[in-house]
């Protein structure tokens, strides 16, 4: 089975956004997919800040993202775009990083107004890093999403208003690597940062 690795870019410690994708997480992992879960936010600032690559927490993380063969890549939207915790990491990963693999997109807002900044500003992101399957997004309204309690992490609930989204995007997610192998290393060209 394919593994996935699930990213949450929210830098709050209740997050909504991190419960969508642990939630996620879970229904892969139901499907009997390895899954791994990295939050942008328990990753030490000084070296996502100082666009430091060769810290080990950055490394491990590129190994994690090396060893997937899927992402699951949930952001708040702020201003209309992705977060910047998100940006700041992303910027650190080798620029081919994403070669060959399949990309989901999530995201968490307080409106509908927010929606199209899955395609357009964390999709080209995405697409810059080498992945050329980047799958249709799915926006989550945060009063869909319980936030994580420290405590209890990872026990969001969604809402019914937003589970048979979420459950149809997970879905293609599913159908997309059963259509295609898992990714093989030799095929991702470059792994030097894109920094």
């Amino acid at each position: 089975m394919p593994n996935v690795l699930t990213l949450s870019g929210s830098p709050s410690a209740r997050s909504r956004t991190s419960s969508l994708v642990r939630h996620v997480g879970r229904l892969l992992t139901d499907e009997h997919h390895d899954v791994r879960h990295i939050a942008v936010r328990d990753l030490p600032p000084e070296p996502l800040l100082a666009g430091n690559a060769a810290h080990p927490a950055i490394r491990e993380v590129v190994e994690a993202v090396d060893w997937a063969d899927a992402l699951v890549v949930g952001t708040p939207v702020y201003k209309a775009a992705y977060s910047g915790l998100l940006k700041t990491l992303l910027d650190l990963l080798p620029q081919f990083a994403l070669a060959g693999k399949t990309v989901l997109p999530l995201a968490t807002g307080g409106s509908t107004a927010h929606v199209l900044a899955i395609d357009y500003a964390l999709r080209p992101v995405l697409t810059s890093l080498g992945t050329d399957n980047v799958l249709r997004g799915w926006f989550v309204l945060d009063r869909h999403v319980s936030p994580d309690a420290p405590e209890t992490e990872g026990s969001g609930v969604v809402a019914a208003e937003a589970a048979d989204g979420v459950t149809e995007t997970v879905d293609r997610l599913l159908d997309s690597l059963a259509a295609s192998p898992p990714a093989a290393v030799a095929a991702r060209p470059g792994l030097a940062p894109a920094v």
